[in-house]
C-alpha cells in the first residue's frame, strides 16, 4: 500500500537550502581565527595552509610564469614591427603587449582567489581619477607621447632640433623622449614640451642644401669672382648631387655696406652636410687669397680735428 511522503520531512531543494558557495578569503581567516581561539591549532594551520598559503604560492608561480611569457611576447612583437614597420612603433607595441598580458593574468589570479574583480576595477577607477587630478602634467606628457608615437614627426636615430635642444633621438617613451647631443650628453625631455614647440627634423630628407655667404671687395671683378666661386664648388663634384634640380648655384645676393655679397648653394647628401660645408668654406678662402680678392670686414675710421687757436 503506497505511503504518502510528508513534504515537510522531505529534504528541501530550494535555493539556499544547500550551501555550495566557495568560502571567501575573509571567511577562511575568520574560520582559522575561531579554531585558533578554541585551541585547535592544528586545524587552524591546516585551514590556512590549504585555503590561503597554497593558493598564494600557486598565484605567485602563475605570475612569475606570466612575466616570462609577457617578456617573450613583447620581444617577438618588438622585433617583428621594428623589422617591417618602424623601430619607434615596435618598442611601443612591445611595452603595450607586455603590460596587457600581465594585467590579464593579474585579474585572472585575483578572480581565482575569490577577489571581486568588479569591485577591484571600481577602486582602480576611483584611484585613477584622483591620481589624474594630482598628476595633470604627467597625463599631458602621456597624451603627447601617444601623439608622437602615432603621427611620428621623428623616429629613433633622427637628428632633431626641438624644445631648445639639438640632438639625436635615442628613445621615445610614453612620458619622455631621450636625446643624445653632439657632445655626447643624454637629455630626457618631457613629451609635452616637444609637442608644444616647433619640431625641426634635420635628417628627415636624404638630401640637403649647403648655403655659404661670402663678401668680397667692391674693387673685385664680378666675372672673376663668379668664376672662382664656381671652380670652388666644382672641386667637390664627387660629393655633389648633380641632378637637374640640384647641383650648385653661384648667386650675387646683395650689395652690402662694405662688400659685394655672394652665396654658394651646393646640394649634398645629409650625412655629408657638415663636412662639405666646412671644406667648401676653407676652399673659398684659399682660392680668393690666391687671386688677390679681398674679403672685407667691418672697420671704423676715426677722424680727429686738430685744435684751433680759439680752443
Amino acid at each position: 500500500m503506497p505511503t504518502s511522503t510528508d513534504p515537510a520531512s522531505a529534504p528541501s531543494l530550494e535555493s539556499g537550502s544547500i550551501d555550495t558557495a566557495k568560502p571567501t578569503f575573509s571567511d577562511t581567516i575568520t574560520e582559522s581565527y575561531e579554531k585558533l581561539m578554541a585551541g585547535d591549532v592544528t586545524d587552524a594551520g591546516m585551514v590556512l595552509a590549504v585555503n590561503v598559503l597554497f593558493p598564494a604560492v600557486c598565484a605567485l608561480a602563475v605570475l612569475i610564469v606570466a612575466y616570462f611569457v609577457a617578456k617573450l611576447f613583447s620581444r617577438w612583437t618588438t622585433k617583428a614591427i621594428c623589422q617591417r614597420i618602424d623601430e619607434t612603433l615596435g618598442k611601443f607595441a612591445g611595452k603595450l603587449v607586455f603590460y596587457s598580458v600581465m594585467m590579464i593574468c593579474g585579474l585572472a589570479v585575483l578572480q581565482t582567489l575569490g577577489v571581486g574583480v568588479a569591485g577591484f576595477a571600481a577602486v582602480l577607477a576611483a584611484a585613477g581619477f584622483a591620481i589624474g587630478l594630482a598628476f595633470q602634467g604627467t597625463l599631458s606628457n602621456f597624451a603627447a607621447g601617444i601623439l608622437l608615437l602615432v603621427f611620428r614627426p621623428f623616429q629613433v636615430g633622427d637628428l632633431v632640433n626641438t624644445a631648445g635642444i639639438t640632438g639625436k633621438v635615442n628613445a621615445i617613451d610614453l612620458f619622455t623622449t631621450s636625446f643624445d647631443t653632439p657632445d655626447n650628453r643624454r637629455l630626457i625631455v618631457p613629451n609635452s614640451a616637444i609637442t608644444s614647440a616647433t619640431i625641426e627634423n634635420i635628417t628627415f630628407h636624404s638630401e640637403r642644401r649647403v648655403d655659404i655667404s661670402i663678401g668680397v671687395d667692391y674693387s673685385a671683378s664680378l666675372d672673376a669672382t663668379r668664376n672662382i666661386l664656381a671652380e670652388c664648388a666644382e672641386s667637390f663634384a664627387d660629393v655633389m648631387i648633380a641632378r637637374e634640380d640640384r647641383g650648385y648655384q653661384i648667386v650675387l645676393s646683395n650689395l652690402g655696406a662694405s662688400s659685394v655679397d655672394w652665396t654658394i648653394r651646393f646640394w649634398a647628401h645629409t650625412e655629408d652636410y657638415f663636412l662639405v660645408k666646412e671644406a667648401l668654406i676653407e676652399e673659398v678662402k684659399l682660392r680668393l687669397d690666391e687671386v688677390g680678392i679681398g674679403i672685407p670686414f667691418p672697420q671704423m675710421e676715426l677722424h680727429v680735428n686738430p685744435p684751433t687757436e680759439s680752443d
